[in-house]
């Protein structure tokens, strides 16, 4: 079968040809490149939508310049309070091992008293170094609640600003979008409006009304009790 073409149809067809060519790879570069700024409306979209917001409270403490300056701070005073409580240890191993080679020369009423009253010592500076790391136990947990009771009104922002009615502990959800998450939405505003905290001078007394955090575990490492001296 032959296809009879008129006059100059060839050339109109061609040309009709090589515009649809053009057509498609301005599809592909430009319609291509414009995807993900489409896929970025649309999650922006169904965030501002959402009522349900999720927040990983763990992740927004740890990083958060309050937490991290808390971490730094604790991370110190039991390290110094480790080498601290070793030094004392080392002195009260060498005090009772110089009476038990002086018992030899001592008279037994001397001895005892001397050895009650090293032992009373040493359970008073055990029982002094334990208060110490107990202390630091508590001002983790003062750090933590006062970062909340500061928070909590910026997570109220981040609600009203995304016309959310709730926010989940992100840890329940079982799935959901990634663009519901206010995490970093809120370290950021967190930073930016309380910095490290430094300026809160009593945290236990700021953070006394702050609501119970969820239980995510600390959310710095909290500081190991060293050995009681003289154990």
């Amino acid at each position: 079968m032959r296809i009879v073409r008129r006059p100059g149809q060839g050339g109109a067809w061609a040309a009709r040809g090589l515009r649809s060519v053009v057509f498609l790879l301005g599809l592909a570069l430009f319609g291509g490149a414009a995807l993900p700024g489409a896929a970025q409306d649309t999650a922006a979209e169904a965030a501002a939508q959402s009522q349900i917001l999720t927040l990983d409270w763990e992740r927004l403490y740890d990083g958060s310049l309050w937490g991290q300056r808390v971490r730094r701070e604790i991370a110190a005073a039991s390290q110094a309070l480790t080498t601290e409580n070793n030094r004392i240890a080392d002195d009260l191993i060498a005090e009772e091992r110089s009476l038990t080679e002086r018992r030899a020369t001592m008279a037994p009423q001397a001895f005892r008293a001397e050895a009650e009253a090293f032992d009373q010592r040493a359970t008073g500076i055990r029982a002094a170094q334990k208060a110490k790391a107990q202390a630091l136990n508590r001002r983790l947990e003062d750090e933590r609640q006062a970062f909340i009771a500061q928070v909590v009104p910026l997570l109220d922002q981040i609600l009203v600003q995304n016309h959310a009615a709730v926010v989940l502990d992100s840890r329940v959800i079982i799935r959901g979008l990634a663009q519901i998450d206010v995490t970093e939405a809120l370290i950021a505003l967190v930073n930016d409006e309380l910095g490290e905290g430094s300026a809160i001078s009593d945290p236990a007394e700021d953070g006394a009304d702050a609501p119970d955090a969820p239980q995510t575990g600390a959310p710095a490492a909290a500081p190991t009790e060293a050995p009681a001296p003289g154990q």
